[in-house]
């Protein structure tokens, strides 16, 4: 009898087909009525599908069960191949269940955003879903570095398509040529990682004792041969492949300095940003690093570097996102900053604490995406949250909702985000003083960004939904339907709840096994489990926990301080923004308010490079390259070519002619044997 693991393709062929249906949708001309709502029927039969076989395997694998087979080899050269395959294990289940659940909800919810809207295209964009929705999934099971990289890259070519959804406009399509370009820049040192990772290994398996993680660490005890390069050790060469492969993952996840593709990014429309910051695009860069996290595992320097990007990534983040205007930015800006939490937490040690707060956050950043779709269908798309307020007793459902998404982000107990991002900080500071000092530098900024999170988080609540209305739009807003108020319902439930599958601070104080994530990751194949990891950065990385005289002090000290910052910081903003007439109180910063809305000028500073440094360079090379490489070719070649010219015309087709060269030719050579005959012999 087919079990779960028969069917598990059908996870990514199901939205792959509703793509093929709505682009034949879209081909045939939407205005014939080929497809009922555009295609949105056909999505959410896809996605209800992928999520309903998704939730299968989640059981078959929580049973002990887990499945890594190769489905298609597509090339093979030597002992070199290169192949199609399923890995699932208690990661990729859980992934899956989070994509699948967030693209359905996301194509019910566009249901009332796009289709409610008179938007035309409705067959190209849900074209788009699908195939998103497709890549996602297919980049989830991958078991291969190899096939990861193209489903990888699949990602960015459907955001490209969707943020430059309305691309009659001026903003959308120059905001998805940025985030197109911006990623590429990033995914180049990814491809030449992944020849790196076959050039060393032979192979680009995740799972198995041949698999590349395995491999390596195999390599650094002695007892396997790998192939290094540039005259580095093993250890040294690793770190190197594995920061290639990094360079990809600080451009999905918009890690500094490749994150300035995602706040324009916002130009896409709603349901597309909360699939791209939730559970798609932006994950897809922490996902990987999860995945592979065995071979950066053993490196140091390469999880010193994951860690204080990450750090600053969250801190900085969150300073921009305190000025800003628009609803959309914020929470962008956010975005950015908890994908820095999440990487933090990889660099420290901390994969437990990623993978949970991954967890949590596409459930709290999708509620509060799909809450500001609501706000702005109510507010007929004007996403300025000046020209809002009192919108709480006007959209009491959006705003619940909107409210416990809020509390997550923010790390307020007993909401999501508390228990996943104090677990972050808890893995810092635990290794921190374990002997790793580089990692009080991260959790320094990781605590000091979790203030300024609670404090934008708030005032974007205040200025939305509190106070009196500040325009005629406000006071009496657009109602919105069932198929944007369910969504909102769910993941508000989830946002309030899921955190609830990993409490270490209450497992610390009372005992017991309630830390029900971290056993679940310690399941599966033998090299992928938490368990491992944390025995290999041990070994490897000396990461070891240390305490402030007790396990108690440090987990519910972290907690409690933590937890005082973020009602600090809410307080403050509730207290100045939650007013009949709010002032804009961060003008008192003077010129750093202009600095922090500008983004620190990082667009201009990318632009300048590009025109001053990397143009002239590029006009100095190509001048190089035509005057002196292809001036010498061509000076060859026509000494070749005028050669060729001058001999050719002894070939003139007459036999006399040959003959009469024939006869001069052996005469020439019969008077030059006589003369120097005598001397060579």
């Amino acid at each position: 009898m087919a079990g779960a693991f028969d069917y598990a393709p059908a996870i990514v062929l199901l939205p792959f087909l509703s793509f093929l249906i709505a682009l034949g949708g879209a081909m045939y001309g939407e205005e014939r009525g080929v497809l009922p709502k555009g295609g949105a029927l056909a999505g959410i039969a896809a996605t209800a599908g992928s999520l309903i076989l998704s939730l299968w395997v989640f059981l078959t694998v929580s049973n002990g069960s887990v499945y890594d087979e190769t489905i298609y080899t597509w090339a093979a050269a030597g002992d070199l191949e290169l192949t199609f395959g399923l890995l699932l294990d208690p990661l990729s289940s859980m992934m899956l269940v989070i994509v699948s659940l967030v693209a359905l909800l996301v194509h019910v919810f566009s249901l009332g955003y796009m289709n409610d809207e008179g938007e035309t295209g409705l067959p190209r964009y849900y074209a788009g879903l699908g195939l998103f929705t497709a890549s996602m999934l297919g980049f989830v099971v991958a078991d291969n570095l190899l096939m990861a990289f193209m489903f990888f890259e699949l990602v960015g070519l459907c955001s490209y398509l969707l943020i430059g959804f309305n691309f009659r406009e001026l903003g959308p399509p120059s905001a998805a040529k940025k985030a197109f370009l911006v990623t590429r820049f990033g995914d180049y040192f990814f491809l030449v990682g992944v020849v790196a990772v076959f050039a060393t290994f032979g192979t680009a398996q995740f799972a198995g004792e041949e698999s590349f993680p395995a491999l390596a660490a195999a390599a650094l005890d002695g007892g396997a041969s790998v192939n290094t390069f540039l005259g580095l050790a093993p250890q040294a060469w690793f770190t190197v492949v594995g920061l290639l492969v990094l360079g990809g993952v600080i451009g999905k996840s918009a890690q500094f300095p490749l994150h300035t593709w995602l706040p324009d990014a916002m130009e896409g429309p709603t349901p597309v940003s909360a699939l791209i910051h939730a559970a798609t695009m932006v994950a897809a860069g922490v996902y990987l690093v999860a995945r592979m996290y065995g071979f950066y595992a053993i490196s140091p320097t390469a999880l010193g570097i994951i860690a204080l990007v990450g750090g600053f990534t969250a801190l900085f983040a969150a300073t921009m996102g305190v000025v800003k205007r628009e609803l959309k930015q914020v929470l962008a800006y956010s975005t950015i900053s908890q994908y820095g939490y999440m990487m933090l937490a990889l660099g420290a040690g901390g994969y437990v604490a990623a993978t949970f707060h991954l967890l949590t956050h596409a459930f709290f950043k999708a509620l509060l995406f799909l809450g500001a779709g609501s706000v702005i269908i109510a507010m007929h798309h004007n996403e300025n949250m000046w020209d809002m307020g009192g919108l709480k007793d006007r959209m009491p459902v959006t705003y619940y909702t909107f409210l416990a998404g809020s509390l997550a982000l923010a790390g307020i107990f007993p909401f999501a985000g508390f228990w996943s991002k104090d677990e972050i900080l808890y893995e810092a500071l635990a290794h921190g003083l374990g002997g790793a000092p580089l990692l009080y530098v991260g959790y320094a900024m990781g605590l000091l960004a979790v203030p300024v999170t609670a404090f934008y988080t708030f005032r974007m609540v205040a200025l939305t939904f509190h106070g009196e209305p500040r325009t005629g739009v406000a006071e009496s807003p657009e109602p919105v339907g069932w198929n944007v108020k369910a969504p909102l319902v769910v993941l508000g439930i989830l946002a309030a709840t899921v955190g609830f599958v990993n409490m270490v601070p209450v497992q610390t104080v009372v005992g017991g096994h309630i830390d029900f994530l971290h056993q679940w990751l310690d399941g599966g194949f033998e090299g992928l489990t938490a368990h491992h990891y944390e025995d290999l950065t041990h070994d490897y990385a000396h990461y070891t926990a240390g305490t402030l005289g007790s396990e108690v002090v440090t987990v519910l000290g972290g907690a409690v301080v933590s937890l005082a910052l973020a009602l600090l910081g809410a307080g403050l903003a509730y207290s100045l923004y939650a007013v009949p007439e709010p002032e804009e109180h961060t003008a008192k910063l003077g010129s750093l308010q202009g600095v922090l809305y500008n983004n620190y000028y990082q667009d201009e500073y990318q632009v300048f490079l590009a025109e001053r440094v990397v143009a002239p360079l590029s006009r100095a090379a190509d001048t190089f390259d035509q005057g002196v490489v292809d001036g010498s070719v061509n000076a060859v070649s026509s000494v070749s070519l005028f050669s060729g010219s001058r001999v050719r015309r002894i070939q003139t087709g007459i036999v006399g002619n040959y003959a009469a060269l024939i006869t001069l030719g052996l005469t020439a050579l019969l008077i030059a044997f006589g003369i120097f005959g005598g001397w060579l012999l």
